[in-house]
């Protein structure tokens, strides 16, 4: 057993546990055995106890985040192939009369992607990261409907590039919390041929979310194996239930996350959150997990950070690319057509917090400019800071290798 590869050290608990006991959960069990483990002696020489105690605001309710830092690391966590590095690609003709223009939208993700990589060609770019053999999921952001969501120009760009890497098309996924969302946003089996398009929050072709059981199409989505605990309770009625999974003290984890994907490119949108922004991180964060309503009051940063330390998003997510074609600087996350804009931007890293960075300078920027915010607050920065110490990535933005191209 000490001579197991760390990279491997989970999925063989994870499996003897089962074995061990399959009454019991897998992931539970895992660390049972790890703590009598080879895997045991290496959380004991590392100061974890230490970390959460620097980093965690002990007036905030309790969460499992310890669970998620106990298991190692892979060579493909978090901040990636390129921590610390984003690139930033301007082009001021990516959209015109308000509406993204897709031969830009593929230049500058090509410009990107070569920036970011150091590749000779297009498709050495890509599959740095992805291979023809794996299931790859695009996890995109269209709560905002057809006005602001992830652009079709962006998307089928990634899309095409990939292709042309050699990715088979039935190994790509579209994907997001809310199946009926994205349909709603345009991403539909017409415009997308050939490539799957899913959700965790489902219902059916009558719009019914209960099947003829009682019970939520939803709920055959979600891997109780996997769960985000904080000790705060979420109590729906029955309008929001549906939108929220489960009630109680437990997110699940969506097993488009945990069973179906191979690997994760983000694709959220550049906009404000108040004072702050939801992008990277928080696409994440939000779009992985069930029973979130109860965590916006006093976790808000918190899971937006913590939820992307668990290995199903960590060691899954390679890639982030930021849709600021179109974005917004007020009333986001939602679609407020008075604050929408043309940044006509994409920003592209492995590292998503450094890429939040500079996402959030941007829209901050544009917020000082439009008079609703006079100056920066330090408060809208905390939970990059916070994703920093976790390890996710960096928030420094004296630490940022920040590479702009402007056309």
């Amino acid at each position: 057993m000490l001579n197991l590869n760390l990279k491997h050290r989970y999925n063989f608990f994870l499996a003897m546990s089962k074995k061990d006991n399959p009454s019991e959960s897998g992931r539970r069990n895992f660390f049972r055995l790890a703590a009598a483990g080879s895997l045991g002696a290496f959380l004991a020489s590392t100061p974890l106890k230490k970390v959460l105690a620097q980093v965690q605001d002990p007036e905030k309710p309790a969460t499992n985040i310890a669970d998620a830092l106990k298991i190692p690391k892979t060579e493909t966590s978090m901040p990636g192939k390129f921590p610390g590095k984003v690139v930033k690609v301007v082009d001021p003709l990516s959209v015109v009369d308000d509406k993204p223009v897709k031969t830009a939208a593929y230049q500058m993700l090509s410009d990107a992607m070569l920036q970011l990589t150091g590749a000779a060609t297009l498709s050495e770019a890509w599959l740095m990261f992805v291979q023809p053999h794996e299931k790859i999921g695009l996890k995109l952001n269209p709560i905002g409907g057809k006005l602001l969501s992830s652009s079709h120009e962006v998307v089928q760009s990634v899309i095409e590039q990939m292709l042309e890497a050699g990715i088979p098309k039935e190994n790509i996924v579209l994907w997001d919390r809310r199946e009926f969302q994205l349909h709603e946003a345009g991403f539909t089996a017409d415009a997308y041929p050939g490539i799957a398009i899913t959700g965790t929050e489902k219902k059916d072709a009558d719009g019914a979310y209960y099947n003829k059981e009682g019970k939520l199409y939803s709920e055959e989505m979600i891997d109780k194996d996997w769960f985000y605990f904080a000790d705060v309770d979420g109590e729906y009625d029955d309008y929001t239930l549906p939108f929220m999974v489960n009630n109680g003290k437990y997110s699940y984890f969506t097993k488009i996350c945990t069973q179906e994907l191979d690997k994760i490119i983000n694709i959220p949108i550049l906009k404000n959150a108040g004072a702050s922004i939801t992008l990277c991180l928080k696409n994440l964060g939000y779009g992985v997990i069930t029973n979130t309503g109860r965590l916006h009051a006093q976790l808000w940063g918190d899971t937006s950070a913590e939820v992307c330390c668990f290995p199903p998003v960590r060691d899954k997510v390679v890639l982030n690319v930021v849709d600021g074609l179109r974005g917004c600087y007020q009333g986001g996350p939602g679609a407020n057509p008075q604050y929408i804009c043309n940044y006509n931007t994409l920003l592209v890293g492995t590292d998503a917090v450094a890429v939040d960075r500079i996402g959030y300078d941007i829209v901050l920027k544009k917020r000082i400019e439009e008079g609703i915010q006079q100056e920066d607050s330090p408060r809208g920065r905390q939970f990059m800071e916070y994703a920093a110490q976790l390890g996710l990535g960096e928030a420094d933005i004296q630490k940022i290798d920040l590479v702009e191209i402007v056309k």
